[in-house]
């Protein structure tokens, strides 16, 4: 969890490691193998911009906000893990309300259900990162196909699209609500397999954060990592495929 921490107070604080970070390619694929790919699984933030979460955070509780989002971050993951442990699933969107209210008790924040309504919606009006469209449209015109395999709600990740113009250019969503299992559960990147109806070998995942490249990459998929922060390899004994900065070092990694 150190380094989820690390990355959202990044994020908080205006990503500016993001703004910064270069390309750290290191390529795992043989060259075959890579030809071989012909559909990406995205995690949800490698498209999706948070940081209007953390500054509406800090817009409502000035001088909380970043520890408050910092906080709520790492608890909506605990959550998602430990409900899948315990075979008690509740959406991402539960599990985000119920982050938050922990968080803010923790803090000893009085959270009043408006504010706490007022930073729910926030995650319905997010956008996506500056760099996701042209990319996107570049993988789609060389015929990769695409879809969301993330924790986040159906309704969660079609706001997205819907608020940055990327209608058509996914195929249904892969929501761990058709599993009841978050990641790293396999039954949550097995939706990939199932829905593209392409060996794993065949099918990149972009990743976010590195918890998240390790589960994928112990499922066998090749994995390109989306470090927008510049932060370190987990040490899970996996590393991935691939790694940079932004989505336009995937697209190089996938039509290599």
């Amino acid at each position: 969890m150190s380094v989820n921490r690390r990355e959202f107070v990044a994020l908080a604080a205006g990503g500016a490691a993001a703004a910064t970070a270069g390309v750290s390619a290191d390529h795992g694929l043989a060259a075959d193998d890579a030809k071989t790919i012909k559909a990406i699984a995205f995690d949800g933030f490698p498209i999706i911009d948070p940081r209007p979460v953390f500054a509406r955070a800090e817009e409502i509780f000035p001088g909380k906000g970043l520890e408050l989002g910092n906080a709520w971050r790492t608890r909506q993951f605990e959550y998602t893990w430990l409900r899948t442990l315990g075979a008690r699933y509740a959406d991402f969107w539960r599990v985000t309300e119920e982050s938050l209210v922990f968080a803010a008790k923790a803090l000893g924040i009085d959270l009043s259900a408006d504010q706490r309504d007022q930073l729910m919606q926030t995650y319905l009006n997010l956008k996506a990162w500056p760099d996701v469209a042209p990319a996107l449209k570049q993988l789609r015109e060389a015929g990769i196909r695409m879809a969301f395999l993330s924790n986040l709600t159906d309704a969660m990740l079609d706001a997205v699209v819907k608020n940055s113009g990327l209608e058509g250019l996914f195929e249904p969503h892969l929501s761990t609500d058709k599993v009841r299992a978050f990641k790293p559960d396999p039954r949550a990147y097995q939706m990939g397999v199932d829905a593209f109806k392409l060996r794993k070998q065949e099918i990149a995942f972009a990743a976010f954060a590195g918890w998240d490249v390790a589960g994928a990459k112990w499922f066998g998929y090749p994995t390109f990592w989306v470090n927008r922060l510049n932060a370190l390899v987990e040490e899970l004994s996996s590393t991935p495929d691939g790694i940079g900065s932004g989505l336009g070092d995937l697209v190089k990694f996938v039509l290599a």
